[in-house]
C-alpha cells in the first residue's frame, strides 16, 4: 500500500470519528445552558468579580456593604480558597470553615425554618391517615351498607381520593402562587384551608358533604407539599441542604404515625363523635405552622425573583453566621438567576420536556418511580389497613392498634434512608426493596386463605400483620424517599422547577 492511500485512509478515519462526534444542534445547546447554571462565576479574575461585585451594589442599593461583597464574590468563585481573600477575620474564617466540618452548626433560624417544614409535613401525614381509623365509623353513621354490594366500596375510593384528585391540578398552582404570595404566604395560605377542611370535615352528616370536604383540603395539600420543601432548600447552606429537604419524607411518615395514633385515643368514644375528633385532629398542626410562619424569614431567592435584593440580604443575614457568607450567597444567588432568566427566555418548557432527548429521558424516569410509588401498594395499606386488620379477625381497637405499628414502621424506618439514599444510591435502594415488597404483599393476599375459627384466626392475623409490617419497613427506605429524590435531580436546571411539576402531577394523578 502506498503512502498517500495510508495517509487518505487516516484523513478519512479521522472525518469519521469525528462526525461520530457531533452532537445534535438542541444536544449541544442543553449542555452549554447546564453548564452556565452549574457555574455562573466560572472563568472570571479576581478583577472582573470585584467589579462585577461593586457594579451588583451600586444598582441594588446596597453600596455601604461594597466591602463584603467584594469578598462574597471572591468566596462564591472559588469556595475552597481562603487565602485568596483580602483581609478575611479570623471570625469569618471559621464560620466558613465550619461549612465543612460542622455543617450542622447553623443560626437558630435556619433550624427553626427546618421546623417550620416538618410541620408542613406531619400536616400531610395526618391528613393522608386519620381517614383510615375514621371510616370505621362514618360509614355506618352515613347509612352505607356493607353487605356486599359496590355501593360502599365505590364511596370509599371516592371520598379517600378525593383530595388527591384535587391535587393533581392544585399542584399546577404552586407556581404562580408562588410567585404572587412567596414561600411563607403559600404555607399559611395553604394551612388556612387544611384547618377550614379538618373542621368541615368534622361537622358533615353525608358522604358528598365529606366529599366536597376532603376535594377542598386538595388545595391546601397539593401547593403545600411542593412549596414547603423548596423553602428549605432556598434557605439552606449546600453542606445540609440535601439532607433538610429528606427531612420532608421522615417527618411525612411520622406525620402518618400521629394520625394513627390519634384513632387509637379516640377509639373507645361515642362512634358518632369518634370519626369526627379524629378528622378535626387535622386542625391543630396547621394552625401551629400559621403561627410559626410569620415571624420567619421570606425565601432569599424568592426576594431576587421579585428584584427585591436589598431584602433579600437582609433575609439572608438571618440565616447565616456572618455577612460574608450572606453575600457569597445574595451573588451567586443573583448570578445565577439571571443566566436562569436568559437561557429559559423564550423556550417552551412543555415542548422541551418532550422534544429534547435529555430531557424527556428525565421525565420518562421520573413519571416511571412516581408512578410505582402509588401502585406499589402502599396507598392501599395507608388508606385500607384497618379494614384489611378487621377482615383478617381483629376487632376495631385491635385493628387500630395494628394500624397505629404500620405508621410506626414506616417512620423508624425512614430515618435511615437520610444516609442510605446517597450511601446506597437511589437505583440501587429501589432494585432492592422493590421485590421485597412484592413478596411481602404476595405472603399477605394468600394469608386469607388460611381458613378461618377459632384456632385458626390467630395465624392469619400473625401472617397478615407480620407481612404488611415487613413490607413497611421495606418501602421507608426505598419508594418512600427516592421518587421525590430522584425526580429533584434529574432534570437539567434550567427545567427543574417545570419538571418536578410535571413529576409531582404524576405522582397526585396516580394516588
Amino acid at each position: 500500500m502506498s503512502l498517500d492511500s495510508v495517509e487518505k485512509n487516516n484523513v478519512s478515519l479521522k472525518e469519521h470519528k469525528s462526525d461520530q462526534h457531533v452532537l445534535p444542534p438542541e444536544v449541544e445547546e442543553i449542555a452549554r445552558i447546564s453548564s452556565k447554571l452549574e457555574n455562573p462565576l466560572a472563568g472570571l479574575t479576581t478583577q472582573e468579580l470585584i467589579d462585577e461585585a461593586e457594579e451588583f451594589c451600586l444598582k441594588h442599593s446596597l453600596l455601604e456593604h461594597v466591602h463584603t461583597f467584594r469578598r462574597g464574590a471572591i468566596l462564591a468563585a472559588d469556595p475552597s480558597d481562603l487565602d485568596r481573600l483580602p483581609q478575611i477575620t479570623e471570625e469569618e474564617r471559621q464560620w466558613v470553615s465550619f461549612e465543612t466540618t460542622r455543617k450542622w452548626k447553623q443560626p437558630m433560624t435556619m433550624f427553626y425554618i427546618a421546623v417550620i417544614s416538618s410541620m408542613a409535613a406531619i400536616v400531610q401525614g395526618m391528613d393522608e391517615a386519620v381517614v383510615n381509623g375514621a371510616q370505621i365509623f362514618y360509614y355506618e353513621r352515613f347509612g352505607i351498607p356493607s353487605n356486599g354490594t359496590n355501593q360502599r366500596a365505590v364511596i370509599q375510593g371516592l371520598v379517600n381520593s378525593a383530595p388527591y384528585l384535587c391535587c393533581t391540578l392544585s399542584c399546577w398552582l404552586t407556581d404562580p402562587l408562588n410567585r404572587r404570595l412567596g414561600r411563607r404566604g403559600v404555607i399559611f395560605l395553604c394551612c388556612a384551608i387544611t384547618v377550614l377542611a379538618s373542621i368541615w370535615q368534622a361537622f358533615t352528616y353525608s358522604w358528598p358533604q365529606l366529599f366536597a370536604a376532603r376535594l377542598f383540603l386538595g388545595f391546601g395539600i397539593g401547593p403545600m407539599s411542593a412549596t414547603a420543601p423548596i423553602y428549605t432548600a432556598e434557605c439552606a447552606p449546600a453542606s445540609i441542604r440535601g439532607a433538610l429537604v429528606m427531612q420532608w419524607q421522615v417527618w411525612t411518615a411520622f406525620g402518618i404515625a400521629l394520625g394513627d395514633i390519634v384513632s387509637v385515643i379516640f377509639v373507645d368514644i361515642s362512634p358518632d363523635l369518634a370519626w369526627r375528633l379524629m378528622l378535626g385532629s387535622t386542625a391543630v398542626a396547621p394552625v401551629l405552622v400559621c403561627l410559626m410562619i410569620y415571624p420567619a424569614p421570606e425565601s432569599p431567592r424568592w426576594y431576587m425573583s421579585r428584584g427585591r435584593i436589598a431584602d433579600a440580604y437582609k433575609s439572608m443575614c438571618r440565616l447565616r453566621f456572618c455577612n460574608l457568607q450572606a453575600s457569597r450567597d445574595v451573588f451567586y444567588m443573583a448570578k445565577l438567576l439571571a443566566v436562569e432568566q436568559e437561557t429559559t427566555a423564550g423556550r417552551n418548557l412543555f415542548k422541551d420536556l418532550w422534544r429534547v432527548p435529555r430531557v424527556r429521558r428525565a421525565a420518562q424516569s421520573s413519571a416511571l418511580v412516581m408512578f410505582m410509588q402509588q401502585f406499589c401498594g402502599v396507598n392501599v395499606i395507608a388508606y385500607y389497613s384497618s379494614q384489611i386488620f378487621i377482615d383478617a379477625g381483629f376487632g376495631r381497637k385491635d385493628a387500630l392498634l395494628t394500624t397505629m405499628g404500620t405508621g410506626l414502621v414506616n417512620w423508624v424506618f425512614a430515618i435511615p434512608a437520610m444516609y442510605t439514599i446517597d450511601t446506597f444510591g437511589r437505583r440501587n435502594l429501589l432494585l432492592v426493596t422493590l421485590p421485597c415488597m412484592a413478596v411481602c404483599l404476595l405472603v399477605t393476599g394468600m394469608a386469607f386463605f388460611i381458613p378461618q375459627g377459632d384456632e385458626n384466626d390467630h395465624r392469619r392475623i400473625s401472617v397478615v400483620a407480620s407481612a404488611i409490617y415487613l413490607f413497611m419497613a421495606f418501602y421507608s427506605p426505598g419508594e418512600g424517599p427516592v421518587p421525590f429524590t430522584y425526580s429533584a435531580e434529574a432534570f437539567p436546571l434550567y427545567i427543574r422547577d417545570f419538571g418536578m411539576s410535571f413529576a409531582t402531577a404524576v405522582c397526585w394523578f396516580f394516588k
